[in-house]
């Protein structure tokens, strides 16, 4: 993501009921088991006129990049530490997103109701600070002078605001899979670790789709690349586009973030969903932030998702958008404003007839209402794609 990225946009509430299945983790952490069923997202888009969510800094150079989970278990177990949790605290329900920090350090989000866009009332969080000991990790409330995505572990924050209101003195800890402990009253906090999976995942091209990658090659895109052996679309951290430009459409795709524990911010997993090369949703691995404008599913600058769906790094997430362009007179002037009319991270609608008013940087420079590539941004992260369709509207 560049530095100099701005628009305008306007969101408005969404309404219709959508869903994220829940799949029970088994013996091993990544293990699907039963889905579970679907739950209306709670939260609101922001307002027209939002200010830019702040810049954090980016990863140190030469960070460790993990791009599948056996390279990344090959590091340490942090990678099946860090996931969600789901049970209860004091006989309620709760989820619980750990994130992980690099060198066994953890910080654990704590969210009343459930996991986002399976109940969380939207609002409250609770932050748990974690080390890894021995073969446990154990978590105490998060204190001291930190800051949203700060870089040391004692420092940092997956709150903007620190400590946050509803901050509460919890106690636990988290071996094989399960995370037990304390509320500040005294009472029991049990989870279990499970792995979600968008609805949409696998979604099947339909009649009169066009297929942009299905694993058999990268013919569509400038750029890119097939690998030989996942035969998933490799970006090589280069931004790659379409060589088909497209105006009005429904389109499908699955992403892969890649595991930077030591990164931070916009040095996370950076990429870019770009809309006819002209607006770019957020690719980032935003995992249990506060989902801002220039996280992962947010349109840069303006327009934040109404929850943050963002999974967890090395796990696969899905992106279906409804789209239709800006339109432009006969003197090339444009008349009407580009609109998302859907757009749905891991099955739950996060925008929804959503008005964009100008080109996000880092766009081509032909002016808004002509037809153009998708571009997926590469940004020096190795993000992988897969499954990716297009049907293009009357």
């Amino acid at each position: 993501m560049t530095r100099s990225k701005a628009l305008k946009c306007a969101a408005t509430a969404a309404s219709a009921l959508l869903a994220v299945a829940m799949v029970a983790m088994a013996a091993d952490p990544l293990d699907l088991g039963p889905l579970k069923p679907a739950v209306k997202p709670k939260g609101e888009a922001k307002a027209p006129g939002a200010k830019p969510a702040p810049r954090a800094k980016p990863a140190r150079k030469g960070s460790p990049v993990y791009t599948s989970l056996e390279d990344a278990r090959k590091a340490g177990p942090d990678i099946d530490i860090q996931g969600e949790y789901e049970g209860t605290a004091g006989g309620e329900k709760i989820g619980i997103q750990v994130i992980a920090l690099s060198g066994g350090a953890f910080q654990a989000v704590c969210l009343p109701g459930g996991l986002p866009g399976t109940g969380w009332d939207g609002k409250n969080k609770i932050l748990l600070a974690g080390k890894l000991e021995g073969g446990k990790t154990v978590f105490e409330a998060a204190k001291g002078a930190r800051k949203y995505l700060a870089g040391p572990p004692d420092q940092f924050s997956a709150k903007g605001k620190f400590p946050p209101p509803s901050q509460k003195d919890w106690t636990g800890q988290l071996a094989d899979g399960t995370f037990t402990g304390k509320t500040d009253d005294g009472k029991d906090i049990a989870a279990k670790r499970v792995v979600r999976e968008s609805p949409t995942m696998g979604a099947k091209p339909p009649a009169g789709a066009i297929v942009l990658f299905d694993g058999t090659n990268a013919e569509a895109f400038e750029g890119g690349r097939c690998d030989e052996k996942t035969r998933f679309l490799n970006t090589d951290a280069h931004d790659i586009r379409t060589r088909q430009k497209f105006s009005n459409f429904v389109m499908h795709l699955e992403f892969l973030l890649p595991f930077r524990p030591d990164a931070r911010g916009q040095g996370r997993a950076n990429s870019g969903f770009y809309l006819v090369d002209h607006y770019e949703v957020q690719i980032l691995d935003s995992f249990g932030l506060d989902g801002r404008n220039n996280e992962c599913g947010g349109v840069y600058t303006k327009a934040d998702p109404k929850v943050n769906m963002c999974l967890p790094p090395l796990q696969w997430q899905t992106y279906d958008v409804d789209f239709s362009n800006a339109v432009a007179g006969p003197d090339g002037k444009k008349t009407k404003n580009a609109v998302i009319h859907s757009f749905k991270h891991n099955g739950v609608v996060i925008h929804e007839n959503l008005e964009i008013n100008g080109k996000t940087g880092g766009s081509r420079g032909d002016p808004e209402g002509t037809p153009g590539p998708i571009k997926l941004q590469g940004h020096g992260n190795p993000l992988q794609f897969r499954n990716i369709w297009i049907v293009e509207k009357k």
